[in-house]
């Protein structure tokens, strides 16, 4: 009797996780609630019975110390919907944004397969913002969600992307592994094909973030973040995404535009592909401007007649739809676009100066750091992150250095469109810390991904290896390889501070008033930073101590001490060789209260208008230096 009543109790509890299963969504958490969570001295992976209990976490944003006007937009069906990729686009794919289960987790954990997590989260929100739902820092953490595959993806193989997750993912597919990948600011994908099931599929990540508890390349991030240091964002915090690919298919493009020759090279990378071949064609809208015929991993040259150029006064694009065909069969498709642009480096009279499309252009430019107070590192929405961008272009700046960070693709997307030159930053390692070789083997590696994933972008014309000597080393090697990789861009080796007499430029950092490094021989002066005014406005300031390089109590003083740096910056670039020069900054981040705007994006401290045509008259004053026998 008491063996027949075990095996209906059994039998019941299989039928209610049977029925319960089935009766689940596809899109989020279909398993029921654990007994227990195992270590690994429990052995293989294990299927948990079910408790009584089936009630699952729901997400719930908690409270920012300060909104933006984007934050209440953000719920888990609208969960930055945009196709994440903007030069490497694909028509089909699935957002795995939205709610999601989450654990903090502890070193040696086995997956929680086939078990509710505790909390919900809202990815791509790091773990510490408002938005993810947890608003606190665990250095290592799971992820949980279930999703099916659309029927019509049947036979293909199937991508799981990721753009990003700070610091150290693991991913596992209905308990298996299949793959990891380390660096905070880089893309990766893998192919979960051979994992899938016909029905509902489990996905589980691991996380493990340091922070400055270690030493990999992290910008400003740190544990207890006071004055220039900030808030972590621990975990995923870029789109997460599937898409079905053929068995052959494409990986990569590389786009590089050739202004002399009047042609862009393209260089095609992707799997199986040995006797597949390559055709390209660039448009302008719907008019068809050129095409070529190539094969897979070599370079294809294609002329691009009356070349259209690109530059912030008119950030033209041209349209590329790349084919994967075997004989007359189109296998895989790609859309992509790239600008016809030169970077350049020449002397005009004695100096040495940065040029853009063979024309001296002083390039004047804004910080921008990248934080937002409900998201950290993610904006809440596209608008949002496109709005930063918009408003330095609406400020009459020509240039955004995008400090200690790699911002989502469509971040460069939009300073493509809208017109803006970027300097990209490596994100340091530590300050103040001599990095081991382990770290230096790591930072090499992401300083290659961040090169190879946004070479593409015309809007980028310099690389910045080192900022204010954080975590430099083996500057000249490091320098010469960016080189090797990326010879169509500038390189800054070490903007302020730890100049080693190498690389394009001279870069100092000089507050308050600006002024210009010497220039030297084959190096252009540039000034990475100045200015750090500050003004703070009761009711939009990140509630910690105020921090600021000089303090201003209203507008017009603040607008009115920038405006007269205009004059001084001219006659550095006359008289000195200045070729470009970097303010401090576009938003208050956190404590620091020097932004023209306050970190919640609500009030702008100063009338744009009045530093648009300052800074235009900077611009064309620019335009009276020529070169002997270079068009202008």
């Amino acid at each position: 009797m008491r063996n027949h009543s075990s095996f209906l109790n059994v039998f019941l509890v299989v039928l209610l996780w049977c029925l319960f299963t089935a009766a689940q969504p596809s899109s989020i958490e279909a398993a029921p609630a654990a007994i227990a969570r195992h270590t690994p001295a429990d052995g293989p992976f294990q299927v948990y019975l079910p408790l009584v209990s089936f009630t699952l976490p729901k997400w719930q944003p908690q409270t920012p110390p300060l909104s933006t006007p984007w934050t209440a937009e953000v719920s888990p069906t609208h969960v930055l919907p945009e196709y994440p990729r903007p030069q490497l686009v694909r028509s089909r794919w699935l957002n795995l944004n939205g709610e999601w289960q989450f654990e903090a987790a502890v070193e040696g954990e086995t997956p929680p397969v086939g078990q509710n997590l505790g909390k919900a989260i809202l990815v791509p929100f790091p773990i510490e913002s408002a938005l993810s739902g947890i608003m606190r820092h665990h250095d290592r953490m799971w992820y949980r969600r279930t999703f099916t595959i659309p029927s019509e993806w049947t036979g293909e193989h199937v991508l799981l992307n990721f753009g990003a997750v700070d610091w150290e993912a693991t991913v596992y597919v209905n308990g298996q592994l299949v793959g990891s990948h380390r660096g905070g600011y880089d893309a990766f994908s893998l192919d979960i094909t051979d994992q899938l099931n016909g029905g509902l599929n489990e996905l589980i990540v691991n996380v493990y973030d340091p922070t400055n508890a270690a030493n990999p390349p992290l910008g400003k991030q740190r544990l207890n973040g006071t004055g220039i240091w900030y808030t972590p964002a621990s975990g995923i915090w870029q789109t997460v995404w599937l898409e079905p690919v053929p068995a052959a298919h494409i990986t990569g493009l590389k786009l590089t535009p050739d202004l002399d020759q009047q042609a862009v090279q393209l260089l095609v990378s992707g799997e199986g592909l040995g006797a597949y071949t390559i055709e390209a064609s660039v448009w302008h809208s719907s008019t068809l401007v050129a095409s070529a015929t190539g094969s897979v991993s070599s370079p294809m040259t294609i002329s691009i007649p009356a070349p259209h150029l690109w530059s912030p006064d008119d950030p033209f694009l041209y349209d590329v739809q790349v084919d994967l065909k075997l004989g007359s069969t189109v296998v895989d498709h790609i859309s992509s676009y790239f600008g016809m642009r030169k970077i350049g480096l020449e002397r005009i009279d004695q100096y040495m100066r940065l040029l853009l499309n063979n024309q001296f252009v002083f390039q004047i430019g804004v910080l921008n750091q990248g934080y937002w107070p409900d998201g950290i590192y993610t904006a809440p929405t596209d608008e949002a992150l496109r709005f930063d961008l918009e408003q330095a272009k609406a400020l009459g700046y020509n240039l955004v250095r995008l400090h200690m960070k790699v911002e989502p693709a469509r971040w460069y997307y939009w300073a493509d469109k809208l017109g803006l030159m970027v300097w990209q930053d490596m994100p340091a390692m530590r300050d103040g810390h001599t990095p081991s070789e382990e770290d230096r083997v790591q930072f090499e590696v992401e300083l290659k991904e961040m090169i190879d994933e946004r070479s593409n972008s015309p809007a980028i014309v310099m690389w910045v290896l080192f900022n204010e000597s954080w975590g430099q080393y083996d500057t000249t090697r490091l320098t010469s390889l960016i080189k090797s990789w990326d010879p169509s861009r500038l390189v800054d080796s070490a903007s302020g501070w730890r100049d080693e007499g190498i690389g394009d430029v001279v870069d100092r950092h000089i507050y308050v008033e600006p002024a210009a490094p010497q220039p030297e021989a084959n190096r252009a002066s540039v000034l990475g930073e100045f200015g750090g005014l500050g003004l703070k406005i009761v009711g939009h300031t990140w509630g910690i101590v105020g921090y600021a390089y000089e303090w201003h109590t209203n507008g017009a003083s603040l607008q009115d001490r920038y405006v007269s740096f205009i004059p001084h910056l001219q006659d550095l670039m006359h008289n000195s060789g200045l070729s470009a020069a970097v303010y401090t900054q576009l938003v208050d981040v956190e404590g620091e209260r020097t932004g023209w705007l306050t970190y919640d994006r609500v009030v702008t401290k100063i009338d744009a208008t009045a530093l648009r045509a300052a800074h235009q008259n900077l611009i064309a004053d620019s335009a009276q230096a020529a070169i002997s026998g270079i068009p202008h």
